[in-house]
């Protein structure tokens, strides 16, 4: 028994009420403008501008724990992301940090770095290793001084490195380094580090970076719509292709009101998800009016709203059986993925609803109102130049 999300022979009218359908999608619309209007979007760490701190540790990485040790320190959108490469050793785990830019600062601070990295020493369980070395002085004070806070030397080296126990708090960093120096003593250098953990690397991305990368983001989204005008204009005719644009900027235009109302992140993933609903509604939009076309010229004489009323019948088990499988996989990916991909998978499931949506009562419900040539008999009459036939 084959599974039918939608029976044969349908025979449903989608224009008896169209505008209706285009006075809802205007509505929607307006809200989205105007929630962006008034409270724009929530912009990620991408578009704000902050840092990125990368870590190696011997330990398998846990997003949560690293998220809780961060979470104490209230620095706003912080996002963990685990990376995986097959050159990496089979104690080698590497987590990517990015941690907005603070109020009225272009990146984070050295000592808010400071702060993440003992956190997340913490977290791993690691020990704090002091680095030192003298400019003039007796090291072998060094020991007695660093006592008081469970300091031992790490005999293991030849330079005068010490250990202290894990889950120290912050303050102690600055009371070390106030204990090792002073009374006849010089300090060259002191650096720390942790045992289990260690930070290859820390890049900041300024404000200026970030409103190039916005700019950018908008230049791709609106090259992909210009594109999909000129593709459907020499594949059918100019009415076939304002009615996939128009269906495309709405889809477009509703996703981001939908991330500005509920101030989901909006970061560069969201933007790739533009642009992959951009391709799902064409395609879904192609394939009813390539059935148009064909029923164009097979039924010259119905009006043309029967013509689309059963172009669309003809292709909606297509449609809503591509729609509901994709949304089959976006929902598991959406409650098992984790929060990495969660922001992602929440613009494609919304973009697959409201992308078939547009295609059935968007795009065809604009063709109706423009009118389309019903002229079939002249050979050149379906689009007009050499591209109308190409496959879809």
């Amino acid at each position: 028994m084959r599974l039918k999300l939608v029976k044969q022979g349908t025979n449903f009218d989608f224009f008896s009420r169209w505008k209706l359908w285009l006075g809802i999608s205007a509505l929607m619309m307006v809200v989205g403008f105007a929630s962006f209007a008034i409270q724009g979007l929530n912009f990620g760490i991408d578009f704000r501008g902050g840092t990125t701190v990368r870590t190696e540790s011997t330990q398998p990485v846990d997003i949560g724990v690293y998220r809780d040790a961060m979470a104490v320190l209230e620095l706003g959108d912080i996002s963990i992301t685990e990376v995986f490469d097959p050159t990496f050793d089979a104690d080698q785990n590497v987590a990517m940090i990015r941690i907005q830019a603070q109020e009225g600062q272009e990146a984070v601070t050295p000592e808010t770095i400071r702060e993440v990295q003992h956190a997340l020493g913490n977290a791993t369980g690691s020990r704090l290793v002091l680095d030192i070395s003298l400019q003039s002085g007796d090291e072998t004070q060094l020991p007695v001084r660093f006592e008081q806070f469970g300091g031992i030397r790490d005999t293991s080296v030849d330079t005068q490195r010490y250990l202290f126990p894990t889950g120290s708090t912050f303050a102690i960093l600055d009371q070390i380094s106030d204990s090792a120096s002073g009374s006849g003593i010089t300090v060259n250098s002191l650096s720390f580090s942790y045992d289990k953990i260690t930070f290859p690397s820390v890049e900041s991305v300024g404000p200026k970076v970030s409103g190039e990368l916005i700019q950018t983001a908008a230049i791709a989204v609106i090259l992909a719509i210009g594109a999909v005008l000129i593709y459907i204009w020499l594949r059918f005719e100019w009415q076939f292709a304002l009615g996939a644009v128009v269906a495309l900027v709405h889809d477009v235009i509703l996703t981001i009101g939908v991330f500005s109302e509920l101030q989901i992140k909006f970061d560069l993933a969201i933007i790739a998800a533009l642009l992959t609903i951009v391709g799902y509604s064409l395609n879904d939009t192609v394939v009813v009016f390539d059935r148009v076309r064909e029923n164009l010229r097979k039924y010259k004489k119905k009006p043309l709203n029967e013509v689309l009323n059963i172009s669309i019948n003809e292709t909606l088990s297509r449609t809503v059986m591509t729609s509901v499988t994709t949304l089959l996989a976006l929902i598991s990916l959406y409650v098992l993925g984790g929060d990495v991909i969660r922001g992602f998978v929440f613009a494609m499931i919304w973009g697959v609803i409201v992308g078939t949506y547009s295609s059935v009562f968007v795009a065809s419900t604009i063709l109706l109102w423009l009118g389309v040539k019903r002229d079939w008999s002249k050979p050149d009459a379906n689009a007009g130049n050499q591209f109308a036939n190409v496959d879809a």
